[in-house]
């Protein structure tokens, strides 16, 4: 799940699809791969990132993104050094998006 994949996040804020559902049997649900393989910190510039939450770096606001997103319990990342790790750490400890803030960012990405 990440930005470039927004089907899941779309489902799970109109309450359908299988993160809700997961979330609803009580389960855990660990999205991988919110920065598409490494290639979206490079794709997200700092406007987008402002828009998800001002100050934080692309990487970050990325992983907040997927982490914030209704029935998400933990986020799979991979890192290459302890700064990578500490960046990610810190996006995830933000306080989560809400769900309309998700919706203004789906409508970002999703116009031409």
């Amino acid at each position: 799940m990440s930005l470039v994949m927004m089907a899941p996040i779309v489902q799970a804020l109109d309450g359908r699809g299988p993160l809700p559902a997961a979330a609803g049997a009580g389960l855990r649900v660990m999205a991988s791969a919110p920065l598409h393989g490494g290639e979206l910190p490079g794709m997200v510039d700092q406007e987008l990132a402002d828009l998800i939450r001002p100050g934080l770096t692309p990487a970050q606001a990325c992983v907040l993104a997927v982490a914030s997103c209704p029935g998400v319990t933990d986020v799979l990342v991979a890192a290459s050094g302890a700064p990578h790790w500490s960046q990610a750490a810190s996006a995830v400890a933000q306080p989560s998006l809400n769900a309309a803030k998700l919706w203004e960012i789906t409508g970002v990405l999703a116009s031409p």
